[in-house]
């Protein structure tokens, strides 16, 4: 069965913003896991960092999902998929609590906080609204896919 998902050589992955199932990550993390299983991740990487995050508070194996997206199922099975199988059952508004939280972070220590200020040198030194994790991933995303930061 033919993977459909986002060609990220071409686009990026759904902003880190947009959830499913009230998971802040999560529809990014399937557009990177598809992309890959098709050969069409680009610099994308699934599993990655930002992605174990979700994948730690969930309790989900990430090969054990990668398996799952290989069958071809579309972002509604998936959660459903992910709340069947997942090892840490969260309520709603836990999820909630989380996926605030997640959309918020920022650096919390010197050597995160240089790795920042080092990529938001390179992606938009001009953009003073880059403030989280997530504002730096999207304006990233934009940039790399050829926006003026």
């Amino acid at each position: 069965m033919a993977i459909q998902g986002p060609d990220l050589t071409k686009q990026p992955p759904r902003s880190p913003r947009v959830r499913l199932g009230g998971y802040a990550t999560l529809p990014r993390m399937l557009d990177k896991g598809r992309a890959t299983i098709a050969g069409k991740n680009g610099e994308y990487h699934y599993a990655c960092p930002l992605d174990q995050r979700i994948l730690e508070f969930a309790g989900i194996d990430p090969e054990a999902l990668k398996k799952e997206l290989a069958t071809g199922k579309g972002d509604g099975e998936i959660l459903e998929w992910i709340q069947a199988n997942a090892k840490h059952k969260h309520s709603d508004s836990e999820i909630a609590a989380w996926s605030a939280y997640a959309e918020q972070r920022a650096p919390a220590d010197t050597e995160s906080r240089s790795y920042f200020n080092d990529l938001h040198a390179k992606t938009g030194p001009k953009r003073e609204d880059i403030l989280t994790w997530f504002d730096l991933l999207d304006l990233e995303d934009y940039v790399s896919f050829g926006g003026k930061a």
